[in-house]
């Protein structure tokens, strides 16, 4: 296994340069072959799950639901105030920021960005949620090209370009996802649930969040730091990707529907992040009260 673990890397070092030593020993960060298995895990289990569940009945999974969303909305609260914070430390850049030049700032951004990097890794169970429940309609391509796609992309981000102008989009998507699973862990809870007004918010801030990341990230395309090149323009690309999709998913989901009770279908969040309660599991919940 160690052999194959160093000619993977000496070969994504071929291509890629150097890594960035800052982060030499880190959890995950060493080799890649971990995340790339963590990723295929998840695809097989988006294969197989909806196989498997096909004759058992969907779990309710609301135990669960509470704590796991109500965890990533501190998760995400304390990454968005430890980027904000180290972005205010550094004096970082809007335009450009380079990943050598802030001192103790940046290695703070580099350890608050590892975390960003391990979410993603945990929230493979909000796909693994939709499984379990049997919703099986929010397996979207989206859905899963986004969660599947981010967890190797900052793998890469952070063995290469782990802090400077890498700082935005995650701090934007930190605030995002405090929203959103704050949302969806309330929601969970029936006597909160009438009180949440912020959903609609979701949708549009997510986004805002792929607009404005493109335009920052295209601000050290035009005015460059030294910040590396391609990795600009890989973002941007991706960028566009997601604005492509998620624009798609938003048209499909609000447009056609106005004024139908398909606004509040379970993929009502851009990501599919619906991991709080269905409108089935409401119906179901009811008619368990009144038996």
């Amino acid at each position: 296994m160690e052999s194959i673990n160093l000619r993977v890397n000496s070969y994504i070092e071929s291509w890629m340069g150097p890594r960035d030593p800052r982060v030499k020993g880190w959890l995950l960060l060493d080799n890649y072959i971990p995340t790339f298995i963590f990723t295929m895990i998840y695809l097989l289990i988006v294969w197989m799950g909806p196989k498997y569940m096909k004759h058992r009945q969907p779990y309710s999974c609301r135990a669960l639901l509470v704590p796991y969303n109500l965890g990533l909305t501190l998760l995400s609260l304390y990454m968005f105030y430890e980027l904000v914070m180290s972005v205010y430390q550094g004096g970082y850049n809007f335009f450009c920021q380079n990943t050598h030049s802030a001192g103790e700032a940046d290695n703070r951004m580099i350890h608050v960005l590892w975390w960003y990097y391990f979410s993603k890794l945990i929230e493979f169970m909000d796909t693994f949620f939709f499984i379990l429940r049997k919703n099986n309609h929010q397996l979207t391509f989206l859905h899963v090209y986004h969660h599947a796609s981010m967890l190797n992309i900052w793998w890469f981000v952070m063995n290469w370009v782990p802090c400077g102008h890498s700082y935005f989009g995650s701090t934007f998507n930190s605030f995002i996802h405090v929203l959103m699973y704050s949302y969806y862990g309330l929601s969970a809870i029936p006597a909160i649930r009438p009180y949440l007004w912020w959903k609609k918010y979701i949708t549009q801030g997510q986004l805002v969040q792929f607009v404005l990341t493109m335009f920052q990230t295209s601000c050290a395309v035009v005015w460059p730091c030294g910040f590396p090149m391609g990795w600009l323009y890989f973002q941007i690309t991706y960028m566009i990707t997601l604005i492509c999709l998620f624009t798609n998913f938003y048209i499909q989901t609000y447009k056609r529907h106005t004024g139908s009770r398909k606004t509040d279908h379970p993929n009502g969040l851009m990501n599919g992040h619906t991991n709080g309660v269905t409108s089935n599991e409401k119906v179901k919940y009811r008619k368990a009260r009144s038996d």
